[in-house]
């Protein structure tokens, strides 16, 4: 799919509120992705496509040499056309960058495309999180990316 990755920005905001609605049962709210705006300890990145328009999104917090991944959001109708691919690509760059060690996220053990996608970045389960996930009840796979 056609666009580029670029940082977050306030103009952006109602959208990806809709966007988490759309992939989460727990969605962030818009004043949680606001707040990310001036966390200097955040990466936030979308991926934007015609018109500017806000396809999905990335957002990682990161302490000393650690980033953890806290969500990763594809809008429905552009899943499967490198949008996430693209998204991690940039955000690992940046975590290099920023001379982090490794990044990790937890994922839904039932979310078997994104683990596939995890895996093809150079992701490895490094262990679980039972009963992390509410509605529906479900465990969540840690997974780690080493970048030094």
């Amino acid at each position: 799919m056609k666009g580029n990755v670029r940082p977050m920005r306030e103009s952006d905001l109602d959208a990806l509120a809709e966007l988490e609605r759309q992939c989460f049962s727990t969605p962030w709210s818009f004043k949680a992705l606001k707040d990310e705006l001036t966390n200097d300890h955040a990466v936030f990145l979308v991926y934007a496509g015609p018109n500017d328009a806000p396809l999905g999104y990335v957002g990682m917090h990161y302490v000393l040499d650690e980033g953890y991944i806290a969500n990763v959001a594809v809008a429905p109708q552009a899943r499967r056309q490198g949008v996430a691919s693209s998204l991690l690509h940039a955000l690992q760059t940046r975590a290099k960058a920023l001379g982090l060690s490794f990044i990790t996220l937890e994922v839904r053990r039932q979310n078997t495309g994104a683990i596939a996608l995890y895996k093809t970045l150079g992701f490895a389960q490094m262990g679980v999180r039972r009963h992390f996930y509410t509605l529906p009840d479900d465990d969540a796979l840690i997974m780690t990316k080493f970048l030094a």
